[in-house]
């Protein structure tokens, strides 16, 4: 049974020691079955030790473009001595303090520390993603929605009773898919034919597993460049110069392309997507090839808005976001 720890949130291992004469504690981490780190602290007698590990591990997580769970399995235990850094005698036998599975995964202030994914009370298999109106724990019927476009298919992440992450895809024309026993998610069909097949943004939510968030409706793209200037020398042996020739040269010329698209009408319960949106790290793009239309291709991207104003129906009456995106690579190829 895997416990499932975020780390892009602190994760703290400690432990304390009952013997009188502790004066270090080495905390040993391992991923995959490899130890990879080994941290020395003072301790003494009664107090815990706290080593705070979810950075080191996230250095081990390897995060790409792939709907299938991406995680790592780890071990943190702690051994007490009774001499400083780590010398002299061990006390007793290692204490294993948290091990599980590591997902490019949040929690939130008001989740607490060292929460366990999905953070919350689900005693169902439930998805992965943010339900659009949840419900107390105790009635078990969180609202799981997406919005697709008609003749599109996708995958999808969930968790079990147990804590397994697994995946489930949907075709073109479904409009529910559920697992056993689980949670059933609703697939709502959206229009995108004014604009084409819209714009299909996958990202990393708060859950560390992917999720599709389309925008179906206007795209504006743009071309930002940058450059470096110097003076050069024209001047020829007999002191004169071709005026075909610029003194003002251009160095170091690249470019980014940035993205304007519009969402889209949701409801206003699909905020949290954009908020998760607006807090990954990691950013896809799909869209046809320049070359060949009918071709697609998926380039990363970073999400270029620093901010966006929660909407309400309320307020607003129609819930629609334009959020800007920039390619996470120069135009011209310089990758040596």
């Amino acid at each position: 049974m895997p416990t499932n720890y975020a780390l892009r949130t602190p994760l703290f291992a400690k432990a304390s020691s009952t013997v009188t004469n502790t004066a270090s504690a080495e905390c040993v981490i391992t991923v995959g079955g490899v130890t990879v780190y080994t941290i020395v602290k003072p301790a003494v007698q009664n107090v815990n030790v706290i080593f705070e590990v979810a950075e080191l591990l996230r250095d081990y997580l390897f995060v790409g473009f792939t709907f299938y769970p991406q995680k790592i399995t780890f071990t943190t235990t702690i051994q007490f001595f009774d001499l400083p850094n780590a010398q002299g005698t061990a006390q007793a036998t290692p204490v294993n303090t948290i091990s599980g599975d590591g997902y490019e995964a949040y929690t939130e202030f008001t989740d607490g520390a060292n929460s366990v994914m999905p953070f919350g009370d689900r005693a169902r298999p439930s998805w992965l993603l943010a339900p659009i109106h949840p419900n107390l724990p105790s009635t078990l019927n969180d609202d799981y929605y997406i919005y697709v476009p008609i003749g599109k298919g996708g995958t999808l992440c969930w968790i079990d009773y147990v804590g397994n992450v697994s995946i489930d895809s949907y075709s073109g024309t479904d409009v529910t898919i559920q697992p056993a026993s689980g949670i059933p998610l609703n697939i709502v069909r959206i229009d995108c034919s004014r604009y084409g097949d819209g714009n299909q943004v996958s990202f990393i939510n708060k859950y560390g597993v992917m999720q599709d968030l389309w925008f179906s409706l206007k795209e504006v793209k743009s071309i930002n460049r940058s450059n470096e200037r110097f003076q050069s020398n024209t001047l020829d042996n007999n002191a004169t110069y071709a005026e075909v020739y610029a003194p003002i040269k251009l160095l170091n010329t690249q470019a980014k392309q940035s993205y304007s698209l519009s969402s889209g009408y949701y409801p206003e319960g699909a905020n949290q997507y954009f908020e998760q949106l607006l807090l990954s790290e990691y950013v896809w793009i799909t869209r046809p090839r320049i070359n060949a239309p009918t071709l697609y291709e998926t380039i990363p991207v970073t999400v270029k808005s620093s901010s966006f104003r929660y909407k309400t129906s309320l307020n607003d009456r129609l819930v629609e976001y334009t959020i800007e995106f920039e390619d996470a690579f120069d135009y011209i190829n310089n990758i040596r």
